[in-house]
Order: structure tokens, then sequence, then C-alpha cells
């Protein structure tokens, strides 16, 4: 009997692997001559090679995998020998060989001399790293010859940037700062390039050097740039081009410290909409300070001290809510005006002669306006059930309390977003995304520790860094190589929401690798016995595919007469085969897969109604006629048995008219799903946004938020055991038929301890900007947690923001614009447009009521049954009768559909942690 196509095209392709095997076992691990001579006479210019490098013998760096060195095919493309240790020169061998490769990374070695010219002969070269040596003398203008690089930074070079520089097309990241460099600043002339050809060029620093002359005009057609720093050169001349506000994307700019022509107060600064950061210091800059600069919508720090600022200092009221440092040190202000809201962050003025009037106790007449100036630096909290353990004199206590060697370092931040060092969220938030990041390419990272956080004298943010390891006492090379690669190459970049760090660089100490015994040498006639096993195990998987082509058809003939049994990834609750019991439910019912599967219509696309987190949600109808929501675990959500079953258990439990009932699970040839009651009109948040059809005025949204109060008030105060949500948010507020609310995704709720103290858990849990800051920094949970949330959500609803967006932290906003004496408490710009347009009875009630929920500490906060009476009084006010049933007989309707409450914005995780996208903290 012939094969059919399929067969054979099987058997082609087993054909066309035996040929790869055979040919990649005979000559896999040849890496070319060029290559390996190369890097042989790399490692003769190094002192300490054989020390530190004893697996750099033979003549086969890509197929005994010599340390830091990495391969594609018998290329070495990549050469990573952070922290190794090693000194002497970059002068020997034909480096110039290596003309695949694409990373160099010697970083943190006690290297020195010039580096070669021929580097630019590396036409696929991309990274060149060499920050934390002693490399000096003149940047090769060979270097303008890699098409490729993208990063380059600093070290201890003199002389000038040679024009060439320019030709780097790619580079974004163009570190020259704290270096002995002199000239002026190259610019295209027609002949040759220069800094103002780096058209791709986010962070210029050429900062703390001896440049000469004045800023070229030019520069400013770098109009991607997000970061330039020139301060701290003392010889630069001329005037501050006026067209730097072509720069819109800045986020930092720092000038100080330079000699250019005095001038009044610039107006350029008014285009710059992304400044965070603005460094002017002693720059004969004179005149009275414009209340634009302080309303910059994401300024944080103003350093612009030293010059001759006079007149009044009126910072005004509407001032920007991220503001956080003015430095006027040694001006020549004389009155300070303060009006509306006055600005209570950190202000000095030390030097001027407001100071000299009687006013020397004045806050701002003081340097040091921390907010508490005898609190300890930040370190890192450890997780110690006792005392922690100790540990051999090169090991640290990690923060989960075992002992290990870390790779330690200081990260110097180059332009910080925050002064205040005594919030330890920006440090927590750091630590967390580091290790997730670390975590996410594999590495053994166990744990983040950051220590003695401060501002060094050149306005650099300072941090401590030990990253320790996972599952054993010390890194390998290999780790090492990659986690100091993340590091010095800005590979690794921030990404908490909100909060951005900016520029950095690592400074790292070499790492105490264990000593390891050299990798034996392979000797002609080793050669010869690799190259005859290589033959004859090709040989042997010749054989065995042959035999494995006739067993496969063979097989297959006999299974084609048999019916297939369903394969599941585990069994149906059985309490004879499994030692987990079945759920003990409470008004909930077990489906079988086939039921949801024809409830359903088999999952078709046309009952596809959402996908979250969870996996895919899908509309279906029961016999009965109920309309149901059935969410289908995808393979990656999966939970164990007993975390399901407890979960299960949970949510049948709860039962109020304001909760999404549960209707019933499916736990059945490998499946997971849930069955809820289909709520119809969309969320909460789709009615603040405008992206559902109903539109909900100040009287019903008060109803809707009765609701919601009651239902969390229920799980706090009335369920058995008593029940923490952890995910309040708009999201999360459901509305039914009748505009009656529905709280949901109880998938990160957890149940109290029975005498309702908080308990501690071992991940925080929930949605940044709703979280409970002290929740978050504690780890210790209560049902204040929710009410803080609720409180997030109070002001969400009268201004339909985010709580989180474009940097803005709505607890923070209003905060910071809320007066007391004028109508509606002076939060017309911040309010909902919608409810602009109607009478807001209550309204003043209603901001003390969300701010008293958002208090810092949970003990101020009321509880949910304290809210409840509380809205109630407002809807009174409003004229709105509490003990209505529906909101329904005034709700209006769009022409366009409702967006419904499971579609894909909306991540229905059943047990996540901190969402990483959109999801956003904001420290207060």
């Amino acid at each position: 009997m012939g094969h059919s196509p399929t067969s054979w095209r099987i058997i082609h392709q087993l054909l066309f692997l035996i040929i790869v095997l055979d040919d990649a076992l005979v000559i896999s691990g040849d890496t070319d001559p060029l290559d390996t001579s190369a890097l042989k006479g790399i490692a003769a210019s190094w002192d300490n090679a054989k020390s530190k490098l004893p697996d750099w013998a033979g003549n086969d760096p890509c197929g005994e995998k010599w340390s830091g060195v990495y391969c594609t095919q018998n290329r070495v493309t990549s050469i990573r020998l952070s922290s190794y240790g090693l000194s002497g020169s970059l002068s020997g061998g034909d480096i110039q060989s290596l003309s695949e490769l694409q990373y160099l990374d010697l970083s943190y070695n006690n290297l020195s001399g010039p580096l070669p010219p021929n580097l630019g002969s590396l036409s696929n070269l991309e990274s060149l790293s060499v920050v934390g040596c002693q490399f000096s003398g003149d940047i090769p203008k060979e270097l303008g010859q890699l098409p490729k690089l993208r990063s380059l930074n600093n070290n201890r070079f003199s002389g000038s940037i040679p024009p060439a520089v320019g030709n780097l097309s790619n580079l974004y990241w163009l570190d020259l700062g704290e270096n002995h460099l002199t000239g002026s600043l190259p610019v295209s002339d027609g002949t040759n390039t220069g800094l103002d050809n780096l058209t791709n060029a986010l962070h210029l620093l050429l900062d703390n050097n001896n440049f000469t002359g004045s800023i070229p005009p030019t520069l400013t057609l770098l109009t991607k740039l997000e970061v330039l720093r020139l301060d701290r050169n003392y010889q630069l001349t001329g005037p501050v081009p006026s067209n730097i506000n072509n720069l819109t994307k800045l986020q930092e700019l720092s000038m100080g410290n330079n000699n250019f022509s005095s001038s009044n107060v610039p107006t350029w600064f008014t285009a710059l909409s992304a400044l965070t950061t603005l460094y002017l210091e002693n720059l004969h800059i004179s005149g009275q300070l414009p209340q634009l600069l302080f309303k910059l919508p994401a300024i944080q720090t103003l350093g612009l001290k030293g010059n001759n600022f006079n007149g009044t200092l009126n910072i005004g009221s509407d001032y920007s809510s991220t503001l956080s440092l003015i430095d006027l040190q040694d001006n020549q202000i004389s009155t300070l005006t303060l009006s509306g809201v006055p600005y209570n962050k950190k202000l000095i003025l030390v030097g001027n002669p407001i100071c000299d009037q009687g006013n020397n106790e004045a806050p701002y007449c003081k340097t040091s306006q921390q907010a508490n100036p005898a609190e300890k630096p930040y370190s890192t909290h450890l997780n110690c059930p006792g005392l922690p353990p100790t540990c051999l004199s090169d090991q640290h206590v990690s923060p989960n309390c075992t002992c290990a060697v870390p790779y330690m370092g200081t990260l110097h931040f180059r332009s910080p977003p925050f002064s205040d060092l005594n919030n330890e969220t920006y440090f927590i938030l750091l630590e967390e995304d580091m290790k997730e990041q670390f975590q996410s390419k594999q590495l053994p990272v166990e744990s983040i520790a950051l220590n003695n956080p401060a501002f060094g004298p050149s306005n650099n943010l300072d941090i401590s860094l030990k990253v320790f390891p996972s599952g054993k006492i010390q890194f390998s090379k290999e780790d090492i190589s990659y986690i100091g690669f993340m590091l010095n190459n800005q590979t690794y970049k921030p990404h908490v929401p909100v909060i951005n760090y900016g520029p950095y660089f690592f400074l790292a100490q070499s790492y105490p690798f264990a000593e390891n015994t050299p990798a034996p040498k392979q000797t002609k006639s080793n050669r010869s016995l690799v190259i005859g096993v290589s033959v004859g195990g090709a040989f042997a998987v010749v054989s065995l595919l042959v035999v494995f082509t006739i067993l496969f058809f063979k097989r297959k003939k006999r299974t084609q007469l048999q019916p297939q049994p369903r394969s599941p990834s585990y069994t149906s609750w059985d309490i004879k085969s499994t030692s987990i019991s079945t759920p003990h439910l409470q008004g909930a019912r077990v489906f079988t897969f086939d039921e949801l599967k024809k409830i359903t219509n088999s999952f078709s696309e046309v009952n596809d109604i959402g996908t979250g987190g969870y996996g895919k949600v899908y509309r279906g109808v029961l016999p009965s006629g109920q309309l149901i929501a059935v969410k289908r675990s995808e393979q990656g959500s999966l939970q164990g048995n007993l975390e399901f079953r407890t979960e299960i258990e949970l949510l049948s439990r709860v039962h109020h008219k304001n909760l999404v009932s549960l209707v019933g699970y499916c736990f059945d040839q490998g499946e997971q799903m849930l069955v809820y009651e289909y709520v119809p009109n969309g969320t909460l948040k789709d009615s603040l946004t405008g992206k559902s059809g109903v539109r909900l005025d100040w009287k019903r949204r008060l109803r809707v938020l009765l609701g919601a109060a009651k239902g969390i008030a229920y799980l706090h105060e009335l369920a058995n055991p008593p029940i923490v949500h952890r995910d309040i948010k708009s999201s999360n507020i459901l509305l039914d038929g009748n505009l009656h609310t529905k709280v949901s995704d109880f998938g990160l709720s957890k149940p109290l301890n029975q005498d309702g103290r908080g308990q501690v858990t071992t991940q925080v849990k929930g949605t940044m900007g709703y979280l409970d800051p002290e929740y978050y920094m504690t780890q210790q949970l209560t049902e204040k947690s929710d009410v803080y949330s609720f409180g997030v959500l109070l002001l969400e609803v009268i201004t339909a923001r985010k709580p989180l967006e474009r940097g803005r932290y709505i607890v923070r906003e209003v905060k910071g614009a809320i007066d007391r004496t004028k109508d509606l408490y002076g939060l017309h710009e911040l309010l909902d447009p919608i409810l602009g347009t109607t009478s807001l009875a209550g309204f003043e009630q209603y901001v003390d009521l969300a701010l008293k929920c958002v208090e810092e500490a949970g003990t101020d906060r009321p509880p949910m049954s304290e809210v409840v009476t509380e809205i109630e009084k407002i809807m009174r006010a409003a004229g709105v009768n509490p003990a209505a049933d529906s909101a329904s007989n005034s709700m209006s309707y769009n022409s366009r559909p409702p967006r419904h409450p499971y579609s894909g914005d909306y991540q229905f995780d059943y047990s996540g942690g901190l969402p990483s996208s959109s999801s956003r903290i904001e420290p207060k």
C-alpha cells in the first residue's frame, strides 16, 4: 500500500533532519580560526587572563564555550566580561578580525591604555561598553566607522570629540560625561560631520568636561533628545541658543556652571512641556521668575541657584502638582508672595535678601527641608520570621533571609524625578521592577536590595545595589556576564509606571567568583577522537531515525483503527480519585464540559464576548433561559486543584444583590471554567469614559456608588469569614439591565483572620492607582485597604479621569487643588464636564468623604458601613431617596450598543499579581 502525500512529506523532513544532524555533529564548534586567533591575542594583553579565564584554552572558543564568549554558528558575536577582575590593556591581538562581533562589554575591569583604532573595523558592532575601566587618551576617530553602534559611554578620555562621531546615525545613547575632553563641540560644516548629525540620539551627556566655545545652534536639530547635559564645563561661552524650544521631548536639561553671556530670564522653557528637571545654576541670569515656569505640567526639580533672579517670587496657586524642589540659593529675591494654595514642598532661598530680613527661621531659609531629616536612609526590608541568619564573611543576608554572595555596585541616576528620599515607594517599586525584568530573562535572581540613597555633588542620585542569586550561593560567570550587560548598556530600563527614573550608569564591584578548574585541553589526538565520535554518532542517529520512521508508520496504521481517548491534564474531582475533596458549594452548581460546550455553541466566535487575563469569556443561555457568562481558563492561567477549590468555595459563599453571583463551575476534562450571571450594561468605567451607551448624571452616580459600597460592606462585615476584595476599581463595578450595581471579580479576594485583624500577605495584589500605599509598603492587609481603593473610585467618579494618567495621580491632584473657601471646593477644572452642567448638591460632603477614605493611615479611614451611611446622607442632600431600588427610571443611552464588561480592556484574572502595563501606583 502506498503512503499518502503527508507521509512522504514527513519522510522528506526526517531525511533533511538526518543530513543536518550529520553535518552539525561533524563541524559544530569549529570556531573561525581568525576569531580564535583574535581572542588569544586579546587575552595575551591581559596580565591575569590565565587565572581569571582558565577555560580560554584550546582552539575552539565556540565549541568549548569559553567564558563570556557567545557565538552564532562558528563566529564570535558577543564578548561579555563585565566585572571579571581583568587587568591590562586592549592593545594585543587583531581585534578587527572579529568581523561578526556585535557586543563588546569589558566594563568594570582594571583595563587601561588607549582604545585601539582598529575597533573601527568592527562594522557589526552595536554596543561598546567600557564604563568602569581606565581607558584614556583620545577617542579614536575610527569609531565613526561603526554604522550600527547604538551606545558609547564614558571613561577617562581626553582630547576633543572627533567629528566622525557624527557618522553614528543609529546612536541613541552618547555618554561622554565626566571625562577630560577639551575643544569645541563639533558640528557639521559641509566637510565634516558633527554631533548635530546624531538625529536618533535620546541621551546626550557631555557634562563635567573642559569644552570651550559656544553651544552650536544646530544642536537643537536633535529633536528626539530626552536628556541634554552640558553642565560643569565652566568654559562654554556665548548665549544659550534661543531655539532650544525645538527640543520639545526634553525631560532633563542641565546647563549650569558655565560661562554663558549674561541674560534675562529665558522664555524658551515654555515650549518644553515634557521637562521634569531643569538645572541652570550659576549662569548670570537676571530678572523676575515668571509663574509659567512653575506651571510646566511635568516639572519636578528646578535648580536655579547662583544667579541674579530678583524682585518678588510668586509661585502662584496653580503650580504643577509634580513640582517637588525649587532651589534658588544665592539669588537676589527680596519678597515671597503666597496666594491661594501655598507651595508646601521644598523651597530653598538661602543667600537671598529675603533671608536677611528677619526671616532666617523660615523653612525656606534652611537648606535641609526633608520631611524628617532624622529618618534613616532607605534600606530594603528583610522578610525574616525571626533574627536574620549569620553569614560567612563574603556572604550577605538577602531580603528573603538567605545567605549568598551578591553582585554589588552603585546605581547613579543622572536625572532622578524626585527629591524626597523619605518616600520608600520609589525604591520598593524599583526593586520589584528590576527583579521581574531579570527573572523575565531567565536569570537566576532571587531578590534585589537597595540601600543608602543619597544625592551626590553632581546631582546624581546614588543608590547601593545588591543582586542576590536564586537557588545557589554564588552567581556563575555567565550569570554576571548577562546581569552586568543589562546594567552597563542600559538594556535594563526601569518600567515603573508614572516614575521616570531617567538615565543612569552603574559602577560595579569586582565579583568574587569561586575558583574553577580549567577546562581540559583538546590535543590533536583528542580532536581526532571527537571527529571520530561525531561521525560515529551521526551514523547512529541515521540508523535510529530510519528505525523510528518504520515504527512510526506501523504504529500510525494501528492507531488509525482505534478510537483516541481524551487525555486530560488532570481528572475531574472525584473523591475516589483525588485527595482534594469536592468543593462545598452554597447555591452554585457543577457543570460538565459537555454541558457548557452545548450552552456556548461549542465555544463559538459568535458567543465570544471578550478576553481577559484568565482566558476567554463566552455568553450562554441555560435551559431555564438565564443568561450566563462562562470564563474559560487558558492553559497558562490554570490553578492548582486545592487553590481552585478554595476560590470556588469562597465565591459560592457570597450572596448579595450588589455582588455578581457565581452560578457554578466546571472542573472537567482538563478544564477550569467559572459560570457567572450575565451583566449586560457594561462597567462603571465604560460609562465614565463614554465607551458604553449608559450616561450617568450626578444622582445616578451616587446611586451606583451606594450599591457598590453596600456590596463591599457586606464582604467586610457580614460574610463569614469577612473578605477583603483587594481589587476595587471602576472596571469591576458592573451595571445590570436596571442599572443595579454589581461588584465583580473576587479573584483577588482574601478571607480575613477570624478576629478581624489584618494579616501579612506574601504577595501584594491589586491594581496600581487604586492600591492602598499602606498595604503596599507593609503587606499588612485589612479591610481598610478596600476603603482606600473605594476613595480613589469616589474621586474617579467625579472627574472621569483615570487614577493615574500621564504622570498625574488623582488623589494628589485633588488634594493639591482643593480650596474649601470656594464653591465646589475650587475643583471646577478637575470635574467631569458632564457634571458641570447640573446641580451638585452634597458635593462638598462627597469630597470630604473621599479624602477620608484615602487617608494615609488605615486607622484614620472610616469602615465601609460608615461610608454607606455617608453616601445615603449625600443622596438625601441631593434629593435622592436612598431606599429607591433602581436608577433606570432616569437613565439615558447613546445610539451605540454598550461595551461588554468582559471585553479585552479589562483583565479578569482570577488569581493575578500586580498588572504590568496600564496599572500604576503613585506614591503620595
